[in-house]
């Protein structure tokens, strides 16, 4: 089974407006309310590639039961911890520019945060557990490090999407993937990295640290596999961006749900990045439908690594 973490989900209110003035009266043009929490992502991903997923994390109040029962209605299972505070909502305004507004989250008490650990006793080596997401200040600062061992002492095999000393932690626990884009990879090792060339020292170190697979992503200019047998580089297909919430979160799915059942990492690579294309294309997270569409347009070249002798 594969598992997706959230601990610090959200609803999204997403604003549409002709134009934003501080101070005055604005009138939305058009609005959508969607769960949000970059696992929460990954789980509607993963059942669009009809990927059996259950979404794990904390939730709380009205806006929890509102981020449980849209799961729930799309078929997604869930197992989620209840907390006493509601869950946030995140205000993403679009008007011209794009401008976030985040919630804190609920506080977690450490009871609660015990409680949670509780899911991991019976995982086996047959389970996947996709961390993502930003971690709630109530919660200690190792508490990815705490579930992260726990996963190890069950042999199960763990991806992680976040930033910073998470990411950095996880490294030594040999996560199945790691997608930093490149201004994180950047900050993870102190460096600023301007070209694909650049970039492809310190995604080997990725792979040096622990890491079995690593996706850095580019935006419009693809993004590039790190494994094993060599770094590839990937286009990204053209079209409309419409929206740039969740494409990262799209890609990790995509990557994780295919690979799981293949062991092909290029196919896997392959569906990653239509299922990141497919959803910046989109209002909300994409469609099964879209994300087949794409999958034909992305093109696979090797940019480092000795090529294999096919006689």
């Amino acid at each position: 089974m594969i598992y997706t973490i959230t601990l610090n989900p959200s609803i999204d209110y997403i604003v549409h407006l002709d134009g934003l003035e501080i101070g005055n009266v604005n009138r939305i043009k058009q609005d959508f309310k969607l769960p949000g929490g970059k696992g929460i992502n990954v789980s509607r991903i993963l059942n669009q590639l009809q990927v059996s997923n259950t979404a794990l994390g904390f939730v709380g109040g009205f806006t929890g039961k509102f981020v449980e029962d849209w799961l729930i209605d799309e078929g997604i299972q869930t197992e989620f911890t209840e907390v006493e505070d509601d869950t946030r909502i995140n205000v993403k305004l679009k008007a011209g520019e794009e401008t976030e507004i985040n919630g804190e989250g609920p506080h977690i008490s450490e009871s609660t945060a015990n409680e949670f650990l509780k899911h991991f006793d019976g995982f086996t080596e047959e389970d996947t557990v996709i961390l993502s997401g930003s971690r709630p200040k109530s919660l200690p600062e190792d508490y990815y490090e705490t579930i992260i061992q726990n996963l190890v002492a069950k042999k199960s095999a763990f991806v992680i999407d976040t930033t910073g000393n998470d990411l950095k932690n996880a490294l030594k626990y040999q996560p199945l993937l790691v997608k930093p884009n490149h201004h994180e990879l950047g900050d993870l090792f102190n460096v600023e990295l301007h070209s694909i060339e650049e970039m492809i020292p310190y995604g080997k170190k990725l792979l040096e640290q622990g890491a079995k697979f690593a996706i850095i992503s580019l935006a419009g200019e693809g993004a590039i596999l790190f494994a094993e047998e060599g770094v590839y580089h990937a286009t990204a297909p053209k079209g409309k961006v419409k929206n740039s919430v969740g494409a990262g979160d799209s890609m990790v799915a995509g990557f994780v749900g295919i690979y799981t059942q293949t062991k092909d990492a290029l196919e896997a690579f392959t569906f990653s990045v239509a299922c990141g294309s497919a959803t910046a294309f989109s209002d909300d997270l994409a469609k099964r439908e879209d994300i087949e569409k794409l999958v034909d347009l992305i093109k696979i070249k090797k940019i480092d690594g000795v090529e294999k002798n096919e006689n």
